[in-house]
């Protein structure tokens, strides 16, 4: 799907989340409400973005209040030269195709198992594969994301190429949220 260019440009800050997960190593910022409302979808959308001359290609993530975060690994930390507490200035735009999303192994291995899914997966748009992805990796427990790829390989073999009942922005059902950050005297 094309969209249309939008290039916005922000002051940001970055924080270390208080729940990292596994990786405690990434930091994220806050993508400012009026620099969404110019990108084309307000659920995950890829953009392109550039922090002091270093141009990277990034997926953002929604917050739940229709505007998004942006994740950056240790190693975009590094090649940007930028930790958490540092305020930079960020160019983002819209990307003009939204590139085909990573899929999730245990998601390729049902898709694998099942070619009425896979030929419905095949036939979909990049933007309803990243909304498939996201409706499995939200899941907060394994048996739901079990649950899901099942799911959506039943609804694919079908014929269904949108995921159903799924908010992808996370407004309607509070499902997606920016992290919360470390307050300064918290580790």
């Amino acid at each position: 799907m094309k969209t249309q260019q939008t290039v916005s440009q922000f002051e940001a800050e970055l924080f270390r989340p208080q729940k990292p997960g596994d990786d405690r190593s990434w930091i994220f910022c806050l993508i400012p409400k009026e620099v969404s409302d110019t990108l084309p979808r307000r659920g995950r959308t890829t953009v392109n973005a550039v922090i002091n001359g270093h141009s990277f290609q990034v997926t953002l993530e929604p917050d739940g209040t229709l505007s998004h975060w942006l994740k950056l690994s240790k190693e975009l930390q590094e090649a940007v030269g930028v930790t958490d507490g540092d305020t930079f200035t960020i160019e983002v735009s819209s990307v003009d195709e939204e590139p085909d999303p990573e899929v999730p192994a245990d998601l390729e291995e049902a898709l694998s198992a099942s070619s009425d899914a896979r030929r419905t997966w095949d036939a979909t748009t990049s933007i309803a594969r990243l909304d498939w992805i996201h409706w499995v990796v939200s899941a907060k427990q394994s048996k739901t994301r079990e649950k899901r790829i099942r799911d959506a390989c039943d609804m694919l073999a079908a014929g269904k190429k949108r995921v159903c009942c799924f908010d992808p922005s996370g407004f309607y059902s509070k499902s997606f949220k920016a992290p919360e950050p470390v307050i300064n005297n918290q580790s």
